[in-house]
C-alpha cells in the first residue's frame, strides 16, 4: 500500500520553507509533550514542569515561547500576589493536538516493536563492528 501527498497537499516552492519551519517547532523533543498536557485546560508553569518528565526549565521556557509565537498556545499573566501565569491551548493547538493524536497513539502501541528493531539493529550492528 503506497501512501503520498497529493500535489494540493504537499508544499510548493516558497511554502517548503515555511512548512518546515512550523514543523521543526511542533515536532521539536518537547513540543507535543507540552501540547498533549495542555489538552485537559490550563495549566501553570511548574504544574507543566512536574507532568513533563525529563524537561528542564529552560527547555520548558523556550518550548512555550515559541508555541506561543505560533498561535499554538495563550500566556495569561493573573494579577494576584505572587503572580500567577497560565498556559492554555488556542483553537489552532487544540486543531493540532487533534492532528497529532493519531501519532501519539501511534507511538504509544508501537513501543514494543520499536524497541525490539532498535535492540536488532544494535546486535547486527556490534556484531559486524566486531568482525571487521
Amino acid at each position: 500500500m503506497e501512501v503520498t501527498l497529493s500535489s494540493q497537499q504537499a508544499p510548493q516552492g516558497a511554502e517548503t520553507c515555511d512548512v518546515r519551519e512550523v514543523l521543526d517547532v511542533v515536532s521539536d523533543k518537547w513540543s507535543l509533550y507540552v501540547v498533549a498536557n495542555l489538552g485537559g485546560g490550563p495549566r501553570r508553569f511548574t504544574e507543566l514542569k512536574r507532568a513533563i518528565d525529563g524537561v528542564s526549565q529552560k527547555m520548558l521556557t523556550l518550548t512555550l515561547r515559541h508555541l506561543e509565537r505560533d498561535g499554538l498556545l495563550t500566556r495569561t499573566v493573573h494579577a494576584v500576589m505572587p503572580p500567577n501565569v497560565t498556559y492554555e491551548l488556542t483553537p489552532l493547538g487544540t486543531a493540532l493536538l487533534h492532528a497529532a493524536g493519531p501519532l501519539i497513539a501511534w507511538s504509544t502501541g508501537n513501543l514494543a516493536q520499536i524497541a525490539a528493531a532498535r535492540a536488532e539493529y544494535d546486535r547486527k550492528t556490534h556484531a559486524h563492528a566486531a568482525t571487521a
